[in-house]
């Protein structure tokens, strides 16, 4: 292709990727009636007090991002050294790709397109590392949550209950171990021959020493705590009859049962919505309140953040970068 064809067709790609994020985001928040529920709700509020909880709850939201992006820098050292900037600007740019594509997909292109054309495969498998780190830990403690909802809400003969103990402990053990030794997936790609000759894009695999695998973790961990502060302050706002423990229970088997179900960025508000009431209604009536309480954590993890990634869309440049390759 001739660089002007490159120019227009990079172009192109960035008008329609941001098109279609905003076509998306339109169209759900202005259907979206948790969201008037919410509004209606906070109505009779104190305007310092609403501008305060939203506040603190958008720059919690802001350093959850903050530590995917460190979290990023450094899982991609070893694929390629970018700026802790870049980084940041890559995370913001998936989430504007991640809100219209099934399973968040895109995020994995809207980070990628800032690397070196040559690398970005590798990076893709540097991100999946980066995503298994966090889906630990939701099982982790979504496992040892719903062992607990088990115990106080579920009528269940205690060699059930022993048996589902056994099988959370199993499970987290399994996840753990797998997790601290990720180059074992590295040997089994290698032993088939199939994928035996794509080795140079799984090869990063093997590179992550266990101690840098333990530092990944502790931002998956930094982040975990950050959007569980997030939903414990929306939820003490809104419900304040709510207590601090039963929350703290209620939002990791939320989490952990969103992970296993697929959907939308921009659909995901209703697998949440459902969920929640599902769960919650143990120990509130007021439904209401927790549905506007998950659709205010989706505007200000999902929505906002892909509205500012838009401008970083812009940036990227699909046939190469400033970096050599």
């Amino acid at each position: 292709m001739t660089p002007s064809f490159k120019k227009i067709l990079t172009s192109f790609i960035k008008i329609a990727v941001v098109a279609f994020a905003f076509w998306f985001v339109y169209r759900k928040v202005t259907k979206h009636d948790d969201l008037r529920d919410f509004v209606n709700l906070i109505h009779d509020i104190p305007g310092t007090e609403i501008f305060l909880v939203l506040s603190i709850a958008f720059v919690l939201m802001l350093l959850n991002w903050g530590l995917e992006a460190v979290k990023w820098k450094s899982l991609i050292e070893n694929v390629e050294k970018i700026s802790l900037w870049k980084s940041i600007e890559s995370v913001f740019c998936g989430l504007t790709w991640a809100v219209f594509t099934p399973n968040r997909i895109g995020e994995f292109g809207g980070r990628v397109f800032f690397l070196s054309p040559k690398r970005r495969i590798v990076g893709v498998v540097a991100m999946a590392v980066g995503n298994i780190g966090q889906l630990v830990l939701t099982n982790v403690f979504g496992a040892i949550t719903t062992c607990i909802f088990v115990y106080r809400f579920v009528e269940i003969s205690l060699p059930f209950f022993i048996a589902l103990c056994i099988i959370a402990v199993a499970s987290i053990a399994f996840f753990i171990i797998f997790y601290f030794n990720i180059k074992w997936l590295n040997n089994l790609l290698l032993s088939i021959k199939f994928t035996r000759k794509y080795h140079k894009f799984y090869a990063v695999l093997a590179r992550y020493s266990q101690r840098e695998l333990a530092s990944i973790l502790l931002y998956c961990l930094a982040r975990y705590a950050v959007f569980t502060t997030q939903y414990l302050i929306m939820f003490l706002w809104l419900i304040p009859s709510l207590h601090v423990m039963d929350i703290l229970m209620f939002v990791p088997i939320l989490l952990f049962v969103q992970s296993m179900l697929p959907s939308l960025d921009l659909l995901d508000w209703g697998v949440r919505s459902l969920t929640a009431l599902f769960f919650f209604k143990h120990i509130t009536t007021q439904n209401t309140a927790v549905v506007a309480c998950i659709a205010s954590i989706w505007l200000l993890n999902i929505i906002i953040p892909a509205i500012l990634g838009s401008y970083f869309v812009f940036k990227l440049n699909f046939f190469g970068n400033n970096q050599r390759n």
